[in-house]
């Protein structure tokens, strides 16, 4: 089964392609430029490389967040088009889940990825990653740096990963000292995205398109103004 993935929760937003449990290819870019600019050029680089088109895909995987309120709306609009133009399935994914699932194999027990999400606050959960599963610690959600660092177990090695942790990571490292560590991988996520997303499909529980929304965990800028 071929599915194609698309993250757009961040600006190192990018796009894989995955046959069954193999990747295929991934286009990752961290870039100032929208998502509305290059995403469309992302997916035909890579099906173009790979010698595909659109409808040779299966199925699609994209993150309704959480993550920035652009960069969400123009990832789900495109793989709405894509769904509807081609009949395919599609799974919906969190995206601090998939980035916790990249770091599942570190030798920490915890995993705590964070996303910026302005204002202060940080997108961020905690989970026991296995080799297999995610066991949420600490719930996703929208939170304030001392909010979620009242919550993070003092004794446990727990790694953190994503643009978020530039928040706190001084709290972090004060509060567990050489239990916290911090991730250099990439920030890509769209080859977790997909194979999280085909455990879904396999499991029969895809998303219905028509209904994907956006998963802020807080209102938006412009609610907030109303």
């Amino acid at each position: 089964m071929r599915i194609l993935a698309i993250d757009t929760t961040t600006p190192s937003g990018s796009v894989a392609l995955l046959e069954d449990d193999r990747l295929l290819g991934e286009v990752g870019i961290e870039s100032p430029a929208t998502h509305s600019t290059r995403l469309l050029l992302s997916v035909d680089l890579l099906l173009k490389s790979l010698g595909l088109a659109i409808g040779d895909v299966d199925g699609f995987a994209v993150s309704p967040g959480p993550g920035s309120f652009t960069g969400l709306r123009i990832g789900l609009s495109t793989v709405k088009a894509f769904v509807f133009a081609t009949g395919k399935p599609v799974a919906a994914v969190s995206s601090l889940e998939a980035l916790a699932w990249k770091h599942r194999g570190d030798p920490a027990c915890l995993v705590g990825p964070m996303f910026d999400a302005k204002k202060g606050e940080i997108y961020a959960a905690l989970y026991e990653a296995g080799p297999k599963s995610l066991r949420p610690v600490i719930p996703e959600g929208a939170y304030a740096p001392e909010d979620y660092l009242r919550r993070v177990p003092k004794r446990r090695i727990a790694v953190f990963a994503g643009n978020g942790t530039s928040l706190c990571r001084r709290r972090l490292a004060a509060l567990l000292g050489d239990k916290a560590r911090f991730s250099e991988r990439s920030p890509f996520i769209a080859a977790e995205i997909g194979r999280l997303g085909l455990a879904a499909l396999r499991a029969g529980k895809g998303a219905d398109a028509a209904a994907l929304e956006p998963h802020y965990h807080r209102r938006s800028q412009a609610e907030e103004g109303r």
